[in-house]
């Protein structure tokens, strides 16, 4: 049973209860709005960081090169109707990143071209020259569309990618070269070092 009318009434006490209850709700609020802030800069940061790693991965895997044939008058020899040259190949990095091109080869009727030198480290922008070994059957003329170059290439990012190259023999020192030759064979000279 409760006695309502009974003397005895306490004070309320001050300080405890309802009074803390507002404090430690907008004390709640504010930590996770702080928590939600840091949360939204260190994801900011996360995906920024996040984008320039994906632009830079593309980045060094462009390859943009360009290969034009320069001197083959390096020596050779004839023989059988075939003429056999050591030459060189031109290469400028057109891309943003350095690359290291590591082999370099191409087949057509009565004609082939493999790179015999080192790989060549190019830096954007950078030029440099392959040595190459190039094989031409004197019988056969030179056709004009160009002959696609397979090239062996080491990005930045240290992947090997095969990328290929059109390279016009019709008019190049590689064909003045090897046709001067054939005649010279032709004629009986046979050995050019």
């Amino acid at each position: 049973m409760i006695d309502l009318g009974g003397q005895n009434h306490h004070p309320a006490e001050s300080g405890t209860g309802t009074s803390d209850r507002p404090m430690a709700g907008w004390k709640m609020t504010l930590h996770l709005v702080a928590a939600l802030a840091v949360g939204v800069v260190l994801g900011g940061f996360g995906v920024s960081e996040l984008r320039d790693s994906r632009d830079l991965r593309e980045r060094n895997a462009v390859v943009a090169l360009v290969a034009l044939p320069q001197s083959a008058n390096f020596g050779g020899s004839a023989a059988q109707g075939s003429v056999q040259l050591s030459g060189q190949l031109l290469l400028i990095n057109a891309g943003p990143a350095p690359i290291t091109v590591r082999e370099v080869q191409a087949e057509r009727p009565g004609f082939t071209v493999r790179s015999t030198g080192q790989p060549r480290l190019l830096p954007p922008g950078g030029t440099g020259q392959l040595l190459v070994e190039l094989r031409f059957e004197c019988s056969v003329a030179i056709q004009p569309e160009p002959l696609s170059l397979r090239l062996s290439v080491e990005t930045d990012d240290r992947q090997v990618r095969e990328v290929t190259h059109p390279v016009a023999l019709v008019g190049s020192a590689w064909e003045r070269d090897a046709q001067s030759m054939c005649e010279r064979h032709a004629a009986g000279t046979g050995l050019v070092s």
